[in-house]
């Protein structure tokens, strides 16, 4: 019987920051209105009105001592011992990131070199074959790096990537914007392998859109709502717009990936979406669920972490299937030969889905 190679997961980490930051400690926070003016409401309201949207009541920032590569490097180094394979046998470092290496109090973006040649240095690499790069694709970009390595393999160039997704978002935003009570900070990686198999395992099919005349209206960077001679920029988001424009497509992009991959929605254990908005993502799933002909959401079909973690963008996903794996989310388990779905959603606007067969 004829073989094909397959990219499969053979080892997860993640490192969580340290500092937890609850909706309390925003209540001494200025916010204003996009057009300058002062929010005419309490910050209690403010800030009530924000969890029952999103549905996060804290999140985790890192220690002004540590950057993005930083934290990469701490679940890069975890997932390389969960996998116990030899560091130096890696052919790809892929970084997915937005904004580099954000130091404490500057919000300057620092990506050169790359964050992947930090991480590959950090991890003692000393192979010259081992390629390391960066990808900033919004949110989405740690599942692009694993569609992209996926590509890698399959094609015979790679038998081993490392695919992580780091963020410190806690560095960027305005605090007189109610938006950045959303964002956090957090690395996740995986080890993706290539393996013979007759029957198909592991990364089954994916799909991935991209909405560009629409990026500028979503999610872009600007300056504070508190109107002063600052030049800084800080990320800035349409909310209404990006909720909406998610509703429309992600379900759909699912719908095709499915299809892509030949395996019945009704055999799908879990869905690992990107940890942006919880009442949002619930309305997805929901639409996903109707798109395949189902009035009723399965039990404990989606794993969400958001209401502790926050949004870490490109860390949401490989952090919450760590998570799973390590036993971390009860009771959610990934089992042997569970079909499951990654998605995610974000600036430019990018649109990405892997079906995968655990």
């Amino acid at each position: 019987m004829n073989k094909t190679i397959y990219s499969i997961i053979t080892g997860s980490g993640k490192y969580i920051p340290t500092k937890c930051v609850k909706n309390e400690d925003f209540l001494s926070h200025e916010f204003f209105e996009s057009n300058g003016k002062k929010i005419d409401k309490s910050n209690q309201e403010i800030i009530a009105k924000f969890e029952e949207i999103t549905t996060i009541s804290e999140r985790r920032y890192v220690t002004d001592d540590l950057v993005a590569s930083d934290i990469a490097f701490f679940a890069a180094d975890d997932a390389l011992k969960s996998s116990n394979i030899n560091k130096e046998t890696i052919d790809y470092v892929i970084v997915a990131h937005n904004f580099g290496d954000v130091k404490a109090n500057c919000n300057r973006v620092d990506m050169m070199p790359s964050l992947a040649s930090r991480v590959k240095y950090k991890l003692g690499i000393e192979n010259p074959n081992c390629v390391a790069y960066d990808i900033p694709f919004g949110c989405p970009g740690w599942l692009q790096g694993v569609i992209q390595a996926d590509y890698y393999i399959k094609s015979g160039d790679a038998k081993k990537v490392l695919v992580i997704g780091a963020e410190t978002l806690s560095r960027i935003v305005d605090p007189h914007d109610r938006d950045s009570m959303i964002y956090a900070d957090g690395a996740g990686a995986i080890i993706l392998e290539g393996k013979e198999s007759s029957k198909p395992i592991g990364i089954i099919a994916h799909k991935t859109r991209s909405d560009t005349l629409l990026h500028s209206k979503m999610l872009f960077m600007g300056t504070s709502y508190k109107k002063n001679d600052s030049k800084d920029l800080f990320i800035k988001m349409n909310g209404r717009r990006l909720y909406q424009y998610a509703l429309e497509n992600v379900p759909e992009t699912v719908k095709l990936c499915i299809e892509k991959s030949n395996i019945p929605f009704e055999a799908f254990q879990k869905v690992l979406i990107h940890q942006a908005n919880g009442k949002m993502d619930d309305a997805i799933l929901k639409r996903i669920f109707k798109l395949f002909g189902h009035s009723e959401v399965s039990k404990d079909i989606m794993p969400m972490s958001i209401s502790k973690l926050g949004n870490s963008s490109v860390a949401t996903v490989p952090t919450l299937y760590d998570m799973i794996v390590k036993g971390e989310l009860n009771p959610h388990k990934i089992n042997k030969n569970d079909a499951i779905i990654f998605a995610s959603v974000g600036a430019g606007m990018n649109i990405n889905v892997v079906v995968y067969k655990a």
